[in-house]
């Protein structure tokens, strides 16, 4: 039997009461793509992620996977969180275009068909373009805008505003992001990064069918943090040049305490403007040390060389199928 010709890769954490219809849905999918493509039966293979789900998402998942070929399920051994979760399915998936789409329907698995056939004009890579979304309140959306508005202008990625992890990607560009095993991960900046062709289609984002967002304000924040200090130093450049211009100022005002000294007769009070200097300093350098540790933190933790994640097993109906324990 030859490889795939398409994968697609769902990471899913606590999608229980999600799964029959993203199961219904992601079926009609490939027999669309059988009928309107002319892709063989064996020509999709659906790889479901599980992210150390507490419900019973693995029970369901390795009972559909291991009796419909077609399916496979990689259980990772705890939550490592979602770019990982998508990493593992990029490691395992084989065929000549790679799917990435979230397992809570956001991101409507009908829209593939869409990406699929942007992709057969010849791009390497074909991401999803959120013309609207529905079901998100003014916060999320404000917060989105400034994030992308922000990293923007700080990396010299050109990251396409309002778009996910949710494209299609040709073989070349997922042996890319295969070779990058950077552990602080922001899959939709290396995509932009590794180039190719790119292009993108707009569509509609759909409120959740149920269940509850995965990607609370803490880690929308770590999120945010991840993707400006993988992609750029900005912020480390700007405390030096902050830096220097507190000392400007600090020299500055220095000769005019020591001028009013020798020069004149007034008397300087300077307990409020002392404790005012004080404080003001002290916040800027903690927060300085502060952007300095997020820095040295990711070095630490590359330098520990340790796997990105643990497959505790492949489930499938295919036996043949290469199964991995460890993968790094």
């Amino acid at each position: 039997m030859g490889l795939p010709q398409l994968s697609i890769v769902i990471p899913v954490y606590n999608e229980e009461a999600l799964l029959p219809e993203l199961l219904s849905r992601t079926a009609t999918v490939t027999r669309r793509l059988e009928t309107e493509f002319a892709v063989p039966p064996s020509g999709v293979e659906v790889i479901f992620v599980n992210d150390g789900s507490t419900d019973r998402t693995f029970d369901v998942l390795k009972t559909h996977c291991e009796t419909h070929r077609g399916y496979v399920l990689v259980n990772l051994s705890r939550n490592h969180g979602h770019q990982l979760a998508i990493t593992a399915g990029l490691d395992c998936a084989r065929g000549d275009a790679v799917v990435l789409i979230d397992g809570d329907l956001q991101d409507p698995p009908e829209v593939i068909l869409d990406l699929y056939r942007r992709y057969l004009d010849g791009y390497d890579v074909v991401y999803a373009v959120r013309n609207s979304r529905q079901g998100e309140g003014w916060f999320k959306l404000a917060t989105a805008s400034t994030f992308y508005r922000v990293l923007r202008r700080l990396t010299a990625v050109d990251i396409p505003a309002n778009t996910g992890d949710f494209r299609i990607m040709s073989r070349r560009v997922a042996d890319v992001l295969r070779a990058l095993r950077e552990r602080q991960r922001f899959i939709r900046g290396l995509v932009s990064w590794a180039g190719f062709r790119q292009t993108g289609i707009l569509y509609d984002r759909q409120p959740r069918a149920a269940g509850h967002t995965k990607y609370p304000l803490p880690k929308m924040i770590k999120f945010a943090i991840d993707g400006i200090t993988a992609f750029s130093a900005v912020p480390l450049r700007l405390i030096s040049y902050f830096g220097l211009l507190t000392a400007a100022a600090g020299f500055c005002y220095a000769i005019y305490v020591l001028y009013l000294r020798l020069f004149t007769q007034h008397t300087l009070q300077g307990w409020t403007s002392l404790i005012v200097i004080v404080v003001l300093l002290g916040g800027i350098q903690l927060i300085a040390l502060g952007v300095i540790g997020e820095y040295l933190s990711r070095v630490h933790d590359e330098s520990k060389s340790r796997p990105l994640y643990i497959i505790e097993n492949l489930y499938a109906a295919d036996r043949q199928r290469e199964e991995t324990t460890v993968t790094q």
